[in-house]
């Protein structure tokens, strides 16, 4: 009977042990798979971008060679027939559009490269657009750094975040060199971080200030709010002590 017990015993034991190293595998390959599988998605992800970026390029570039620029619709409506039967739904007449507008918003494939890493199909469509091109580069710098969804992104328009910050009052170019030292070296500037000219006002700063003004700003506004909790405090000492 003993024998029997620790018999079963030692394969309770042992049942214990596989469970517990199984687990402990499956948890260590859980990462790899996810991993894997965002790689997957960023890659293809990517690939569609500059796919429809470059067949936006194609259909601009065939209708100014032919001087059909008036018929772009009827070349459209055609193509677009062709590739959706051959295809699939993805090059729709309206997608299309958004494929040539695309290829007419941005000129530069590095930069379709660039932004494809980080965003969707979808996030071009809400980009391009917008009309003012400064503002179409802010949200989607904003919008690549920030890893925004596409529904964060509509709120963010919607909101007028743009024309709340304080680098859309600057000079075009000014706020373009701010704008492109983000795409190059994802390095947020001031007027990009404290984005409410509410706040801006709020520490007695111009539409130009420079990173020590702020700073030498907001540590002016603690100290104050700081002294006056003191003084407000019951168990601080009373001023005629």
């Amino acid at each position: 009977m003993k024998s029997l017990k620790m018999k079963e015993e030692m394969a309770s034991a042992g049942e214990n042990e596989i469970a517990i190293a199984s687990e402990e595998l499956a948890g260590s390959i859980r990462p790899l798979i996810e991993q894997a599988r965002a790689r997957v998605a960023q890659s293809v992800n990517s690939e569609l971008v500059l796919l429809y970026w470059q067949i936006g390029k194609r259909i601009r570039e065939e209708i100014s060679a032919r001087k059909i620029a008036g018929q772009e619709k009827g070349v459209v409506d055609l193509l677009s027939g062709t590739l959706t039967r051959e295809y699939g739904r993805g090059f729709s007449r309206r997608n299309l559009f958004n494929m040539i507008r695309v290829a007419d918003t941005f000129d530069e494939e590095r930069t379709v490269q660039t932004l494809s890493a980080q965003l969707s199909w979808s996030h071009f469509i809400e980009i391009i657009y917008l009309k003012d091109p400064l503002q179409r580069q802010f949200y989607a710098e904003m919008a690549r750094v920030e890893r925004w969804s596409v529904r964060t992104l509509r709120q963010k328009v919607q909101g007028m975040l743009y024309e709340r910050t304080a680098i859309s009052r600057k000079p075009e170019e000014l706020a373009r060199q701010e704008l492109e030292a983000l795409q190059e070296e994802d390095r947020m500037t001031p007027d990009l971080v404290f984005r409410d000219p509410y706040l801006l006002d709020f520490l007695g700063l111009a539409d130009t200030y420079s990173e020590r003004d702020l700073e030498a700003a907001i540590l002016r506004e603690l100290e104050r709010f700081l002294l006056e909790l003191g003084t407000d405090s019951p168990s601080s000492p009373s001023r005629s002590a």
